[in-house]
């Protein structure tokens, strides 16, 4: 690999992963439980707070995509494609942009995550608007009223038994389709800002936070944050890759863990890791000022694949967000004026405003 840094002997991490890894009984977390199987369905705008970074926009059916902040995108079975913006909830059928906020009267507040679950439901977390549940014909919305740690929700990941997590400003919930059991830094989290979720193929959930990195064995927590001399400051992304490599992307750059050695191979700033089908890593890149080590949000941003022998910049632009590939093989990735669609060869952002 090329401009990798090996880091070892990582004496904290691979002692701490030993333990984990060990199977040694620890005491388990005891929560509350919140019954919510009677959740309201919503059928019409709920009262709360206003949203000042809602994007209003007049027309509800649109040929034309978002412009506003596009953080991530999904598609569901039936092919459609669906998109987190500032603008709310919004799906693409290949040939029109439906806006759900407006089309099913939904609260205001601009989406931040998408979440797409093995009963092909759709999940929808918004900032300090709750967390959508979408079954292909209701929205069913949960706030803290209904046991949410938070209303403030940056991811979503579903485990392999089906459990929704859902990372918040607030800590992690646990939805297991009939209430929530809510874990913080009380609880062995090293942050309660949770910016990424993902389960390994043994079953672990790795949390990327504010503060560091977190692996959950679903009993208790074990943290490496900067303090044991990791890189892992504003941990932004985490992945397992086909391979079993944990991919880890923060402000300290983009980080492969094998079960042994911690491999630095980028000190710049990663938002998001995707995977495609290929096996190539896409990142959303920015370059870090190395004399104050800190990420500049000015100096742009770069869609990055990595093949595994070199890193290729893709299109750079102000703002880079999630990524995701479709069935056709196209990678989409959001950015500050919307959604992009790359097919090999070129760019379409389905914008009035700029094509190419």
């Amino acid at each position: 690999m090329n401009n990798k840094r090996l880091i070892k002997p990582l004496c904290t991490l691979t002692v701490l992963l030993a333990i984990v890894n060990s199977g040694i009984a620890q005491s388990e977390t005891k929560l509350p439980v919140i019954n919510i199987a009677n959740s309201p369905k919503v059928t019409k705008v709920i009262s709360t707070d206003s949203d000042p970074y809602f994007v209003i926009t007049k027309d509800t059916v649109s040929s034309y995509g978002p412009r506003s902040i596009t953080r991530n995108m999904q598609q569901d079975k039936n092919g459609n494609m669906w998109f987190a913006t500032w603008q709310g909830i919004m799906k693409y059928d290949g040939k029109e942009f439906t806006n759900y906020t407006l089309k099913e009267n939904l609260i205001r507040f601009h989406v931040f995550s998408v979440l797409k679950d093995r009963s092909g439901n759709l999940w929808f977390g918004t900032i300090r608007g709750g967390l959508y549940k979408y079954d292909g014909v209701t929205f069913t919305l949960f706030t803290t009223k209904d046991g949410l740690v938070s209303n403030f929700i940056e991811c979503i990941q579903e485990d392999d038994k089906g459990n929704i997590w859902i990372g918040t400003d607030e800590g992690v919930s646990c939805y297991d389709g009939r209430s929530f059991k809510n874990y913080s830094t009380k609880d062995g989290l090293s942050n309660n800002f949770v910016h990424a979720i993902s389960q390994d193929r043994n079953g672990k959930l790795w949390f990327a936070t504010h503060g560091g990195v977190n692996i959950y064995d679903g009993k208790s927590f074990t943290a490496f944050t900067k303090t044991d001399k990791l890189p892992f400051n504003n941990v932004r992304s985490i992945i397992e890759d086909k391979n079993g490599i944990i991919w880890i992307g923060s402000q300290d750059g983009l980080n492969s863990y094998d079960g042994i050695t911690l491999a630095n191979l980028t000190r710049n700033f990663i938002g998001y890791i995707f995977e495609d089908s290929t096996g190539n890593l896409w990142l959303s890149e920015g370059e870090v000022n190395l004399k104050d080590n800190t990420w500049h949000q000015d100096t742009g941003m770069a869609l990055t694949k990595y093949d595994g022998k070199s890193f290729t910049k893709i299109k750079n632009d102000r703002q880079l967000f999630g990524i995701t590939e479709d069935s056709n093989g196209n990678i989409w990735f959001g950015t500050d004026n919307g959604v992009w669609r790359y097919d090999g060869k070129n760019f379409n952002n389905f914008s009035k405003m700029r094509n190419e």
